[in-house]
């Protein structure tokens, strides 16, 4: 479903990624793994278009969408949910969930029921700010979002970054489920490494820009990903 081939990104002079290849496949969790300022959110922000990459290509269902707008990416299927959860404080839950509309068709303009049945304290806070949620709760609520659009490519950053344990085991299970059904390709950029095994279909670790070490879970070689892990 998406191919991402040798891509590099600059921040002015300042290179963030250096030739990063991978792959995301429906029904599967492709983890992206790394130390803090290893290039795992720039790979993300490069892959929703928020960022131009300066070399390499980005196909997503057979189409090359290295020169789309984000906005593009968006109707295509993509869908981000941003570290710091980046939620609207002042509009309610159920505003927040409708700003998913944006890239669909007015006849697509429903919160799936699948949102309320992976996150139901949403359904119990519609009329709530967004602003007036837990941390946790807004994370739900980020990712309450993206689904709305009815992703085929899930991108998340650090979804537990900060988040109780609690609701650590709610996003786990939600993570499981929408691999479950199949249609779904996701990416998931973690620092708990026990979160990602648990989880990962593919395992990828990253180290100043790059790939060091990559694998299916069949195939993990505990030893080689703990060193990557510390480099």
């Amino acid at each position: 479903m998406l191919e991402v081939s040798n891509i590099d990104l600059y921040y002015g002079a300042a290179q963030a990624l250096r030739g990063v290849s991978l792959t995301a496949e429906p029904g599967k969790v492709t983890c992206v793994l790394g130390r803090n300022g290893v290039g795992k959110s720039s790979l993300l922000r490069a892959l929703v278009g928020q960022r131009p990459v300066k070399n390499g290509a980005i196909v997503f269902e057979g189409k090359d969408i290295t020169k789309l707008s984000t906005v593009e990416r968006a109707r295509g299927g993509i869908a981000y949910v941003p570290q710091g959860r980046e939620i609207f404080p002042l509009l309610t839950v159920q505003e927040n969930l409708e700003t998913g509309f944006a890239p669909l068709k007015r006849s697509e303009r429903k919160v799936p029921d699948d949102v309320f049945t992976l996150f139901p304290v949403l359904k119990s806070m519609l009329g709530r700010r967004g602003g007036d949620l837990s941390g946790g709760q807004q994370q739900q609520l980020a990712i309450g979002r993206a689904l709305t659009m009815r992703p085929r490519l899930l991108l998340l950053d650090e979804p537990t970054e900060g988040i109780q344990p609690s609701i650590i085991k709610d996003i786990g299970r939600a993570i499981s489920y929408l691999r479950s059904l199949g249609d779904m390709a996701i990416i998931l950029v973690e620092q708990y490494l026990d979160f990602a095994q648990e989880l990962g279909d593919h395992l990828v670790v990253m180290d100043r820009g790059a790939i060091v070490y990559q694998s299916d879970k069949a195939n993990l070689d505990e030893g080689a990903l703990h060193r990557a892990m510390a480099i």
